[in-house]
């Protein structure tokens, strides 16, 4: 796996792709919310120590954000049966991170719909 150190941390590239929804990147024009997310998605035992840094984020578009998040609980799903614990890990901060900056899941928002309909 490809790591890239930025501001003396050390980042997946293959995570900072999925994060910045970009195959090719320039890594000094990535923004600072993203790393701190690629940080816990990376690390996801560090999320505890990382949530009012999060929540303290500076962010210019927040819908625009939200797909940062979406994007990891998709590849999360999809690559689940490679390495359940992983995989799983990775969801699980994606969703707390999502909860704590919009405070519901766009997922489940959906889901909720669907159920109160039937």
């Amino acid at each position: 796996m490809e790591h890239v150190i930025i501001k003396d941390k050390k980042y997946s590239l293959e995570t900072l792709k999925l994060l910045t929804g970009q195959e090719e990147m320039v890594i000094k024009k990535i923004p600072n919310n993203v790393l701190v997310i690629a940080e816990a998605v990376d690390g996801p035992d560090k999320l505890p120590y990382l949530l009012e840094t999060i929540k303290s984020l500076e962010i210019d578009d927040m819908d625009k954000f939200r797909y940062v998040l979406l994007r990891v609980q998709i590849d999360s799903e999809l690559h689940m049966n490679e390495d359940i614990q992983k995989y799983h890990k990775r969801l699980y901060v994606s969703q707390v991170i999502e909860k704590l900056l919009y405070g519901e899941l766009f997922f489940e928002a959906g889901k909720d719909e669907d159920e109160n309909d039937e």
